[in-house]
């Protein structure tokens, strides 16, 4: 394991409240604008088929924030178990749990209360019953060993600061034969010491960005074969707030892996 995957000397607790403060505001005031795309604009960015957006209530697409597309990266089969590490206002689980249909099961997990509240709602809301959203963080699953079929999540795992435990957990509570499909960034350039130290950086979906290479180190330290990413979209170009995201060369990517 190399040395740039240790966790960082940020304060972790003071990290993790600029992210819940950061993706309160995404859950309560979605029209505020952000320095990332979010709601419809960014289902559309990143090719999310248009009529599986319509289905889900307003709420869980407006406040909606990501890096990619976890399905368009491998299939959700009916009657699976997934779990969503990281799952905000619940547009992926909700997805996810239409193509498990009602013999599946999804779990969806995030440590942002407002995020919780508007998920549990735009369930209730779609009139789902195989979805439920519980309080955690990544780096400590909330989730039996073994219980998921498909791991998925959306931009989350470069705001966690110990992302060896975060992909351990991953890890653990798959089945054997279990699959990752994931979204979020990756950089060209490495970010500093310096820089890994600037909260603001975090939550700008920067600081805690890894190159590809170490990414995949990284999935492969926790037991996970087959582990690809893929190059994805530009996902901060052009969002309302102005984005430092371009001087590392982050950009959206495709995390795939299996247990």
């Amino acid at each position: 394991m190399t040395e740039t995957l240790d966790p960082p000397t940020v304060d972790i607790e003071a990290l993790r409240a600029s992210i819940r403060a950061e993706y309160a505001a995404v859950a309560t005031e979605p029209d505020r604008g952000f320095h990332f795309h979010t709601g419809y604009r960014l289902a559309a960015i990143l090719g999310y088929p248009q009529d599986w957006i319509e289905a889900l209530p307003r709420g869980a697409v407006m406040s909606m924030a990501g890096t990619g597309n976890p399905f368009g990266l491998g299939e959700i089969r009916f009657g699976e178990r997934v779990l969503d590490c990281g799952s905000g206002a619940g547009t992926d689980a909700l997805i996810a749990a239409r193509l498990v249909g009602p013999t599946g099961q999804v779990i969806g997990v995030d440590m942002t209360p407002e995020m919780l509240v508007t998920a549990r709602a735009n369930a209730v809301d779609a009139g789902l019953m195989n979805v439920e959203f519980r309080d955690g963080l990544l780096e400590a699953l909330p989730v039996s060993t073994g219980w998921a079929d498909v791991v998925i999540s959306n931009g989350v795992l470069n705001l966690v600061p110990d992302k060896v435990a975060a992909l351990a957990e991953m890890y653990r509570v798959l089945r054997p034969g279990g699959r990752l499909l994931a979204a979020d960034i990756v950089l060209e350039r490495p970010v500093s010491s310096n820089s890994k130290q600037d909260v603001s950086l975090w939550t700008g979906c920067i600081a805690g960005g890894l190159l590809a290479e170490e990414l995949l180190a990284l999935i492969a330290d926790a037991g996970f074969v087959d582990g690809v990413v893929v190059r994805g979209d530009d996902v901060f170009a052009g969002a309302p707030q102005q984005s430092s995201a371009a001087d590392f060369g982050t950009r959206g990517a495709g995390i795939t892996a299996r247990r």
